[in-house]
């Protein structure tokens, strides 16, 4: 499977088929606030969210090596930058979170294309370039994507 092709093009397709208010499987994210949360991760891949570390500086290579393993994101895998009771929607609905989704791809893959060669640093996993970018990105996707029972 092709990573970016899946961010860009199947990702949303899948996502598109959900009701704005179904639940996943796990977790407390309806399908919305999901899509929201993807176009919010991709966002941190161009530096525009002015993320900083929050992983301890010792942990980070161990955290990056699972990051960029094909070992999945377990169900219910804490994420220290979302409230227990997650935030309300910000888009009217989901096209425009989709929208909004889609906007945030063709920015990261813009801002590479500009900025070749660039790091740009993850909360959890450190400095990260294009490539480690897609990667980790799409194993995000994939875990949502079964959380939604859409894989």
């Amino acid at each position: 499977m092709d990573k970016l092709n899946f961010l860009k093009t199947e990702f949303p397709k899948l996502v598109a088929t959900l009701n704005p208010e179904t639940k996943g499987e796990w977790g407390v994210l309806k399908a919305q606030q999901m899509v929201e949360h993807m176009a919010d991760s991709i966002s941190y891949a161009t530096g525009s969210n002015n993320q900083k570390l929050v992983t301890a500086v010792e942990l980070v290579d161990k955290y990056k090596s699972f990051a960029m393993s094909d070992k999945e994101f377990k169900p219910l895998t804490p994420n220290a930058l979302m409230p227990d009771i997650p935030s309300p929607v910000v888009k009217s609905g989901m096209k425009e979170a989709i929208a909004e989704y889609n906007y945030q791809v063709t920015a990261f893959i813009n801002y590479f294309e500009v900025n070749k060669g660039e790091k740009i640093t993850n909360p959890f996993f450190g400095d990260l370039n294009f490539e480690e970018w897609v990667h980790l990105l799409h194993k995000h996707a994939i875990h949502h994507s079964k959380q939604f029972r859409l894989l």
